[in-house]
């Protein structure tokens, strides 16, 4: 039996003003990792999947513009792939939310290597201190 037409996701609207230079370099970064859920409601008619597919990227389109993305990929095969994004975990859950229940997405917050290795210096120097006590 034919799966019903879909309603796609909404088109995803900025969450704020596009960020400055120096507000991205503060903010905190995110490695989300997707993959198309089999389990959706994707149609069978191609007509109907390439409606749902234009109004995905016409989402994602609109987060890179805006800065909220930062990047967005695919690996081989196509079914799964990668995004950057700045800003909140809360920012970063919606983004993700936003395209449920279509794919399925792991998010991480990541640091940059110069800021992971001025906390782990920080921390290193802290137990130092402690062991001359």
């Amino acid at each position: 039996r034919p799966r019903p037409p879909c309603t796609p996701p909404l088109p995803i609207w900025p969450l704020s003003t596009p960020p400055t230079q120096k507000e991205v370099k503060d903010m905190a970064r995110f490695l989300s990792l997707w993959r198309i859920s089999p389990s959706g409601p994707w149609p069978t008619d191609p007509t109907e999947n390439a409606k749902v597919y234009e109004t995905i990227f016409a989402a994602i389109d609109n987060l890179l513009e805006t800065g909220e993305m930062l990047e967005f990929g695919f690996f081989q095969g196509a079914t799964s792939g990668y995004v950057i994004s700045t800003g909140e975990a809360k920012d970063s859950f919606r983004r993700a939310f936003s395209f449920y229940p279509f794919f399925e997405i792991e998010g991480r917050e990541i640091l940059s290597y110069e800021t992971g290795k001025e906390v782990m210096r920080a921390v290193l120097k802290d137990k130092i201190e402690a062991m001359k006590q």
